[in-house]
């Protein structure tokens, strides 16, 4: 303070003998109002704390009484901590009317804090929407326990409502739009102009590729591939060019694989997509399958695309061990399908109870646990039954 005074006096000073001798007369009071004053402190070590606002000791209590895992919620959503009121005994009570145990709620809470800011009548209006597609109050819960935010993202109902009617317009059935929620829950939480921006865009291509009826096509693409609406057009695009180019396709071959099973891989990371199929394609060549073979094997069982480079040459060469050749593989493709420590654990069950996979078919890898082990049993009491005569 002492510092500012001696400033001020020295600009005054200045003012006061000037080198032509005129002489200003300014009052203090009038002299400091025409100098900009911003208030200063002084650092100490409290003031970091007096700057962030205290936390709601009562709702950090209520919280841990819930289950609520504090430290997880704060790196979610920090903001939320702040709030001077939260509507979190709400929230419980609700949830728990619509049958959510205690455990549910406070995982929901932990992953999106923002769900204690909403109101009972936002809360009660968003669940009637919802239900208007799911067939039960459960249904709803186990789609906020694996992904809470598509339920308590957005506030806005209207917004929500218009999304159902517009979605409904272009044909999707309550079934489909029960499929969309539960796998595709995010669509429901995007802006209604992202929405619309698909629609149109799925309808264009369908035209561009020859399809004489667009809002079938849009309906068949969404029923295939709901997670689509949450991916950008350009995205979309980019992998129907790669589809194109990487099979040499004609525009009916392209709309019949896009319709297909070529709906799955739509959505993926365009660069996955490429990266995934060279890695197909050099490992196949590698052990001696022609370029038109790969191409088959490729179009034949599109899922393999899904795999890593890792995943997919760990399993080719986890089945190659065992003496199995890579033409059993083409012709096999869903054993790609099953985990590698699936495939480890059945190729040894089936050694051991005589089964010899490089002469036999390996298609009851594939199989479901059930059927499988229905199988293995069968054959080790064949086997049992041998050793008895």
């Amino acid at each position: 303070m002492i510092m500012a005074s001696r400033n001020i006096w020295c600009v005054r000073r200045n003012f006061v003998f000037s080198s032509g001798g005129w002489t200003l007369q300014y009052s203090a009071e009038r002299f400091l109002k025409l100098i900009p004053f911003r208030p200063f402190s002084v650092k100490c070590d409290s003031d970091s704390k007096e700057r962030t606002p205290l936390e709601n000791e009562d709702r950090l209590k209520n919280l841990l009484t819930m289950g609520v895992d504090i430290d997880l919620a704060r790196r979610r959503q920090p903001g939320v901590f702040n709030r001077v009121v939260t509507n979190e005994q709400e929230l419980k009570i609700f949830l728990l009317s619509k049958g959510a145990s205690d455990r549910v709620i406070g995982s929901i809470i932990s992953r999106y804090p923002r769900a204690i800011t909403r109101t009972h009548e936002s809360l009660s209006r968003r669940w009637d929407l919802w239900r208007k597609i799911m067939a039960s109050d459960l249904e709803i819960i186990n789609i906020l326990e694996r992904s809470p935010e598509s339920f308590f993202r957005s506030n806005n109902n209207l917004d929500l409502e218009n999304k159902i009617k517009f979605l409904s317009s272009v044909g999707l059935t309550p079934k489909c739009l029960c499929r969309l929620l539960t796998r595709a829950p995010r669509a429901f939480s995007n802006s209604l102009s992202l929405n619309k921006q698909m629609v149109e865009f799925l309808q264009k291509t369908s035209m561009s590729l020859g399809h004489k009826n667009p809002p079938d096509f849009v309906r068949m693409i969404i029923s295939k591939n709901p997670s689509i609406l949450i991916q950008s057009t350009k995205r979309v695009q980019a992998n129907i060019e790669f589809l194109q180019s990487a099979f040499n396709l004609d525009k009916e071959d392209l709309l019949l694989l896009i319709c297909g099973p070529g709906a799955k891989i739509l959505d993926l990371s365009n660069e996955c997509t490429k990266k995934n199929y060279t890695n197909i394609k050099e490992k196949l060549l590698s052990l001696g399958c022609t370029e038109e073979e790969v191409q088959k094997f490729v179009l034949s069982s599109l899922s393999v695309v899904f795999l890593s480079e890792k995943k997919f040459n760990d399993k080719i060469d986890c089945l190659m061990e065992e003496k199995i050749s890579i033409s059993q593989i083409i012709k096999n493709a869903r054993v790609l399908d099953v985990s590698l420590s699936t495939l480890k654990t059945r190729m040894k069950e089936l050694v051991h109870a005589g089964y010899d996979l490089s002469t036999s078919n390996i298609a009851l890898l594939s199989l479901s646990q059930k059927r499988y082990k229905a199988k293995l049993r069968k054959m080790l009491g064949e086997s049992q039954g041998t050793l008895d005569v």
